[in-house]
């Protein structure tokens, strides 16, 4: 079915992402926006804009109805929900299929079975791929047996959701208790699932992640991005591909990742996220994000596709466009994403008006942002204000336009990570390339004993 007129019930850089691709494709984009966004740089750039509800997301961008009723509305093909709010949410997906609405990404069905981390793991352990050492845990006698049985320390994770809620590190048998209750407590309210489950804690790992393209029949990876570089599980720089990585480790990783997307029959753009222990040279399946990523852009920058257009292409029921010898990998990107936080106050969120807003540019460089001068910062979302991605012919020129970009990024009116990511990207560690999931914190004490230092007592 041809998608003429496409909704993107969501905000900020995302839509603005998907609002370009709709225009380069002669597609009518109409906006659904809260009361907050309904004159924000998206709703400018789209064709039409249609209210979700107030401001607050409950009542308008995570709201299945009122994003369902838009869409009849405006009369729109198809709804893209782009990252975050009801992107992996089953319930949009059904009640699009039941309103004759396309639904830009996987079936209902698939969303439930990647959603739920542990019917996602059974799937991975069918398809051949390994899994940390692990389980579901149904109390605290059936946890202090597992741990035993995997080897402390080891991870307490939410079975039903992500982005490191219902996550805790537990490294003694005493602290086991308290962080189950606090898990389960915080699965329950973030997700209505108060299911948990327990894994080794792997100290060392890198997060590597491939891309895939499906259209339910066949499947095609476009490479990896290592993702290693994360406060509290949110990850804050990406670069594809990951640097450093053992190629006959890498070429496993993107066949179990095509592997992994035929069994589910998946439909559209997914991520296929691993955990690597380069020590052992071996690789663990972690989980499936069944939509378009905020890091996307890096793979963009290095295979030349536009991942949102094959998103609609597969939503229209095209087979895939783009087969695996087709597909090609140049250079390396690297994305930083620039949030509105003060990094030196322990990331205490930054909300106001920009009194100036000026991007970098140059060859290689992208920026994807929301945001001009004058334009306010709400408190009601997600603090990021934009991605800055360098693509050089190799690391080494990616990271020097990378360093040019952030010295030129100019941000005023409210604290941003830039200066973060410009004294992140100088460390020698991280120009080496591949440092593991525990670096970045490794790096903020070493900033913070430098400024206490220079304090004094």
């Amino acid at each position: 079915m041809p998608i003429r007129r496409l909704l993107i019930a969501n905000r900020g850089e995302i839509a603005v992402r998907i609002i370009r691709t709709c225009q380069r494709l002669g597609m009518e984009a109409v906006l659904g926006a809260s009361e907050a966004d309904l004159a924000g740089v998206p709703a400018r750039l789209a064709d039409q804009v249609v209210r979700l509800g107030p401001q607050p997301a409950a009542a308008s961008y995570l709201n299945v109805d009122a994003v369902v009723a838009a869409a009849r509305a405006v009369r729109a093909d198809a709804v893209h929900p782009g990252y975050g709010f009801l992107s992996e949410n089953p319930r949009l997906a059904e009640a699009c299929a039941r309103a004759g609405i396309a639904f830009i990404g996987p079936t209902a069905e698939q969303l439930a079975v990647v959603g739920d981390k542990l019917a996602a793991r059974r799937h991975a352990v069918e398809t051949g791929l390994p899994v940390v050492p692990g389980g579901e845990v149904g109390g605290l006698a059936e946890a202090r047996a597992l741990a035993e049985q995997v080897g402390w320390p080891v991870l307490v994770k939410a079975a039903g959701g992500g982005g490191g809620r219902g996550l805790s590190l537990v490294t003694e048998p005493a602290a086991l208790e308290a962080a189950l209750e606090r898990a389960a407590a915080e699965a329950g309210a973030a997700f209505g699932d108060p299911r948990l489950y327990l894994e080794r804690y792997v100290a060392s790992g890198r997060h590597v992640e491939v891309q895939v393209l499906a259209d339910g029949t066949d499947a095609v990876h476009l490479g990896d991005r290592d993702c290693s570089i994360q406060r509290r599980y949110q990850k804050l720089v990406e670069e594809a591909p990951a640097p450093g990585l053992d190629e006959d480790l890498r070429s496993r990783m993107h066949e179990a990742a095509v592997a992994y997307a035929r069994r589910l029959d998946y439909r559209g753009a997914g991520t296929v996220e691993f955990l690597v222990d380069p020590g052992r040279g071996s690789f663990y399946f972690l989980e499936m994000n069944a939509r378009i990523q905020v890091e996307h852009p890096v793979t963009e920058a290095i295979t030349g596709v536009d991942l949102v257009a094959e998103q609609i292409a597969v939503a229209e029921g095209l087979p895939l466009r783009i087969t695996q010898d087709a597909v090609a990998l140049r250079g390396h990107a690297i994305e930083c994403r620039i949030t509105c936080e003060d990094w030196r106050h322990d990331f205490r969120p930054s909300p106001g008006a920009v009194t100036r807003f000026a991007l970098p540019v140059g060859p290689g460089l992208r920026v994807d942002t929301h945001v001009q001068s004058g334009d306010e910062i709400p408190p009601y979302y997600d603090s990021l204000v934009a991605k800055l991605i360098a693509w050089g012919g190799d690391r080494a020129e990616a990271l020097e336009r990378l360093r040019s970009a952030l010295r030129r990024f100019t941000v005023e009116g409210v604290a941003t990570t830039v200066p973060m990511h410009l004294a992140l990207i100088e460390e020698p560690e991280f120009v080496a390339g591949g440092v593991d999931t525990t670096w970045f914190g490794r790096f903020l004490q070493r900033r913070r004993a430098a400024v206490a230092a220079v304090a004094g007592p």
